[in-house]
């Protein structure tokens, strides 16, 4: 099995995960689905995230992190799944405001980011149920608490 992270740091900020933190976390979303390929996750200000999520998805704001899911061609060998886009300082506010850990609201982002390269999606109800839950299941698998739990 081949698994590959690229990881760009588009800015610099304190308490941001290193390669090994994103590429445990890729791996963990991948080893079981028994898939191969390549992740690359750029790390970007507010500015950058609010462009790429007004631009592809219509919404003028910075978000936590988006996926760009790529369809390779028939014929073309290339095991790329795909972009991850995380915003450093969204991730640092919600981590705050839910009263989590920030790196393991990183890996929270990092795993739903990449079950989306993967084709899960959260559309309609029945689709985010399956989706939390193998969030909170790979999580678990990482020591990471429940991400949907309500802190008191």
């Amino acid at each position: 099995m081949s698994i590959a992270v690229d990881i760009q740091y588009a800015i610099e900020a304190p308490n941001l995960p290193t390669a090994a933190d994103f590429t445990r976390w890729v791996e963990a979303v991948l080893k079981d689905r028994k898939v191969d390929g390549e992740v690359c996750i750029r790390v970007v200000d507010p500015d950058e995230s609010q462009a790429l999520n007004a631009e592809y998805r219509g919404k003028d704001a910075p978000t936590n992190v988006l996926s760009f899911p790529f369809d390779v061609p028939p014929g073309v060998p290339v095991s790329l799944l795909g972009d991850l886009v995380i915003c450093a300082e969204v991730v640092a506010r919600e981590a705050t405001e839910q009263q989590k850990a920030e790196l393991h609201h990183w890996a929270h982002m990092v795993v739903h980011g990449t079950l989306h390269l993967l084709g899960f999606d959260h559309i309609n109800d029945d689709e985010a149920e399956e989706m939390e839950a193998l969030e909170r299941a790979l999580l678990a698998q990482l020591n990471i608490a429940d991400p949907y739990q309500v802190a008191e």
